[in-house]
């Protein structure tokens, strides 16, 4: 804009310029200008025009910037996305405060609970998985004899079937928008191998990660905020953000924390007719199975009677399953909802259902290679047409977030060579996470005022913080939610990132953290041990009565909860 004004005013002083050389035609005396036509100049008057833009562009340099927080979307200004939020923030702060002075804080290293990123935090990536991407990525290797002596033979195969799969072998290059047709055909054949029923690689889209498939079925589905997505809470703030930015109305209904974070129907009928009443069209239904931050695994039984509300109610049923290899119980599996209902009887014109998939979670935990997609059924071919455009106009998906999509889908089998290697690292890598959660949630439940349901799967715990009424009104004086004041507070005295509750909501009255069960499992005792020192020393601090009169567990709940 500035510089469409600055060749504006070029134009009018050199008009003014060429009119000063030619002789002035007699005109009548002009009459007087209206009023409102004394702000601006002339057309007819050059030189005025000149002062007029140099005038405009003066005031825009020296007023208001062209772009502030009052002049961008608004939209982006209402959502949050606490995963990455302020006291994150401040953990990355602190932690370049500890490498310019490392005695500077009362810990040595930050310990980042905040968000399911696995390598980050040590775990080691599956061999199997990165040997294929490596020779995909440098097909010459496969042309090297020292090669079979490096790779696993398995290993070496897959690359050479998935490169016949992707036009010219050219990893480099876009793919079609959906993704590369035959890795789509392969992970359509690894969900008909899981649930038993077919699956269409032309219902796959693959995308960078489950958040832009995401986004795409809100920009779907959101017309305007008279459109509603019903949402758990506590619930993935991804999904909050997400409706906020296509302008429509997040409908929550709340999860049942005493029934180990039961999903009821009736809870869901009830805040669908609360909408409806509000003048609200809900489209869809958000299911995270396994729950974040929750770790609660949903009872087939359970799954049934949410694909029979979605089909009576006409609600698209949004279906995120990114955690579906992480279940540490034995009385639990993960069940798709496409097997549910498929096993109901139920086909494409029964039930629009959109499952999301990630390479992220899992025991993979590929967060940086951005790998994922949705399978989308009982959508009729226009609109699966206007879902096929919205995902053009990324271009493609990532090639090697493709490619690995592939492998988590089918990874080695019985007699490959890679198979047995393959199942050792998968099954320390669950079974190691599974201790975590249980040291975790054991020293979480034996602490005054804390208590914590047990994580079923996923990769988080969601404990329950009973604060005592001082600490809450400590945390009000310094404009915080309880909450995140007790987190801030962890951060600051032990290097222990967790997320408050109230960003990812919560029943009113009730505060939580979610913490992560990431950590290597060398690190959960020290973990564990600076959690208990710090909130020993926060609940003494902050105690409404002595300790010989505090029971406690859920007593302390009625001094402040």
């Amino acid at each position: 804009m500035r510089r469409f004004l600055t060749d504006r005013a070029r134009r009018a002083v050199a008009a003014s310029l060429r009119g000063a050389t030619r002789p002035a035609a007699p005109s009548p005396a002009p009459a007087p200008a209206p009023a409102a036509a004394l702000s601006r100049p002339s057309p007819s008057a050059p030189s005025a025009m000149a002062a007029y833009m140099a005038r405009t562009m003066s005031t825009s340099a020296a007023g208001t910037p062209p772009v502030s927080l009052d002049t961008i979307n608004p939209k982006v200004l209402e959502f949050k996305y606490a995963v990455r939020g302020e006291i994150v923030t401040h953990a990355q702060n602190l932690e370049q405060e500890l490498h310019k002075n490392p005695e500077s804080l009362p810990f040595d290293e930050i310990l980042y609970c905040n968000i399911g990123n696995p390598h980050s935090l040590g775990q080691q990536p599956v061999t199997f998985f990165r040997e294929v991407l490596s020779l995909c990525d440098h097909p010459a290797l496969l042309d090297k004899s020292e090669t079979h002596a490096l790779y696993s033979s398995d290993a070496i195969e897959r690359a050479w079937q998935i490169l016949e799969k992707i036009p010219g072998r050219a990893t480099g290059a876009y793919s079609h928008s959906q993704g590369v047709k035959g890795l789509r055909d392969e992970i359509a054949a690894g969900i008909a191998a899981r649930d038993g029923f077919h699956a269409s690689g032309d219902n796959i889209f693959l995308t960078d990660g489950a958040s832009p498939a995401v986004h795409m079925m809100m920009q779907l589905l959101i017309r305007s905020e008279k459109d509603g997505i019903l949402c758990p809470l506590p619930q993935y703030p991804l999904y909050s953000a997400s409706i906020a930015l296509h302008g429509g109305s997040f409908v929550p209904y709340f999860l049942d924390e005493e029934a180990g974070w039961g999903l009821e129907v009736d809870e869901l009928k009830k805040q669908l007719d609360e909408a409806r009443s509000k003048g609200i069209t809900v489209r869809a239904l958000v299911v995270i199975n396994p729950g974040n931050p929750t770790g609660q695994v949903l009872a087939e039984e359970n799954q049934k009677k949410i694909v029979e509300f979605c089909k009576n109610e006409g609600l698209v049923l949004l279906a995120d399953e990114v955690y579906q290899e992480n279940i540490y119980v034995e009385d639990k599996q993960f069940h798709s909802f496409k097997k549910i209902a498929r096993s109901m009887g139920y086909t494409d014109d029964d039930l629009p259902l959109v499952s999301f998939q990630s390479v992220s979670k899992g025991y993979y935990g590929e967060c940086g290679k951005r790998g994922g997609y949705m399978e989308v059924t009982g959508f009729n071919a226009d609109v699966r047409e206007q879902i096929y455009k919205v995902a053009s106009v990324n271009l493609c998906s990532n090639i090697s977030g493709q490619i690995l999509s592939s492998l988590i889908m089918n990874p080695p089998k019985v007699g490959d060579e890679s198979y047995e290697s393959f199942m050792v690292e998968r099954d320390g890598i669950i079974s190691s996470l599974a201790r975590r959660a249980k040291a975790l949630e054991e020293a979480f439940n034996s602490l005054e005022g804390i208590t914590c349901n047990k994580a079923e799967g996923a990769m988080y715990l969601f404990p329950r913080l009973h604060l005592p009424q001082k600490a809450i009104g400590a945390a009000q004086a310094a404009g915080a939610a309880p909450d995140a004041y007790y987190a801030l507070r962890l951060l600051q005295a032990t290097g222990i990132v967790v997320v408050p509750g109230s960003g990812f909501g919560q029943a009113p009255g009730t505060y939580h953290f979610r913490c992560t069960i990431l950590p290597q499992e060398d690190k959960i005792p020290a973990i564990i041990s600076r959690f208990k020192e710090f909130h020993e020393k926060f609940m003494d601090e902050f105690r409404d009565v002595s300790r010989d009169e505090a029971p406690t567990g859920t007593t302390i709940e009625s001094r402040g909860d």
